[in-house]
């Protein structure tokens, strides 16, 4: 393996097709949950959480709701499967496209139901805006990830199974997965331990699906998403440091919405808009302590994110012992609970 951290070799491993998870674990707080210490792993259980954590630690988050997605349309008879992204001030559609090169502005796209669509944009990398006459979420289904497969298209238990138990705000396309693993009854258990929850809100966009097409990971762009810290998650963060506690992000979607609206010193202010911040090797930390996430697919953006919280050769190290260990991989699999490497 590469020892240059630029290079998206550097974020590649074996994953067997057989690890990555078609189901959750049931129930949800049943799923491994990979410690990785800065002095070695530990093997636990969601469940374990609250003995892993303190008193005045505080977990953060996102409590985004996902909402149906994933659009089948024609132009002519070319068929063109269409992942809604995020709604735009002017009433369009940002959207992924497969076969999107052959669309151009002005095109007209129809789907089920008599619904249609505009080509407003087609700027290229899959990427379109489109006006629908109508509601497009109405005709769409959910839009699981491409690694789980569903020949027939997403179960009645998908459509339970892939919301959080904090889900609330309508508008991500693709789940905060860390939260999945998340049950009443941790809720307690963490409650009891006197550990804090704040919630947060970054709508996931279809841009998580993407690969990084470049081997200089610094030339990949992520998708604009979502997202507002409210005044509540904000003076919940500052009493926690002053506290002595640790920041626990849930999920990277909320370390990303956190390291976006931090402050150079650290502070957390309210913070509402658009990111499209791109975590690498280098970059400086302000908020997040702890980060649980689930075993990331190699060669993306995620990967990357990984590395550069825990540690490169750690992340690395601890993904090979979870593959040999029989852990879960991606969106319904097992969990990691990461120390920050610096």
């Amino acid at each position: 393996m590469t020892s240059d951290l630029s290079s998206l070799q550097a974020y590649d491993y074996a994953l067997p097709e057989a690890a990555i998870a078609q189901t959750p674990a049931r129930p949800r707080d049943a799923a491994r949950l990979l410690h990785v210490r800065r002095d070695g792993l530990g093997d636990h259980r969601v469940s374990d959480l609250p003995s892993l954590l303190a008193p005045g630690d505080l977990l953060v988050v996102n409590d985004t709701r996902v909402i149906p997605a994933q659009l089948e349309a024609r132009r002519g008879a070319a068929r063109i499967g269409l992942t809604l992204d995020r709604p735009l001030p002017d009433g369009t559609w940002a959207a992924l496209a497969r076969n999107a090169r052959k669309l151009r502005a002005g095109d007209t796209l129809t789907l089920a139901h008599g619904l249609t669509a505009e080509v407003v944009a087609a700027p290229g990398d899959g990427a379109v805006t489109l006006r629908f006459a109508g509601d497009p979420t109405a005709e769409a289904a959910l839009a699981l990830p491409p690694y789980i497969a569903r020949p027939d298209g997403p179960t009645v238990d998908d459509a339970a199974d892939y919301q959080t138990v904090f889900a609330a705000q309508e508008g991500a396309v693709a789940a905060p997965t860390a939260a999945l693993h998340f049950t009443p009854r941790l809720l307690d258990a963490l409650a009891a331990r006197g550990v804090g929850l704040a919630r947060v809100t970054l709508h996931v966009g279809a841009g998580t699906f993407l690969p990084i097409r470049t081997d200089d990971i610094t030339a990949h762009r992520l998708h604009a998403e979502r997202g507002e810290l409210g005044e509540a998650a904000a003076a919940a963060i500052a009493d926690a440091r002053a506290r002595g506690g640790r920041i626990v992000a849930v999920g990277t979607t909320a370390l990303r919405l956190l390291e976006t609206a931090a402050q150079d010193d650290g502070t957390v202010l309210p913070w509402r808009g658009d990111t499209s911040l791109y975590i690498t090797p280098g970059f400086r930390f302000r908020v997040a302590d702890m980060l649980m996430t689930n075993f990331h697919i190699p060669r993306t953006s995620l990967m990357v994110l990984v590395g550069a919280f825990a540690g490169h050769a750690r992340i690395m190290a601890a993904y090979a012992h979870a593959v040999a260990g029989g852990y879960r991989f991606a969106s319904y699999g097992d969990a990691s609970l990461l120390e920050r490497g610096t």
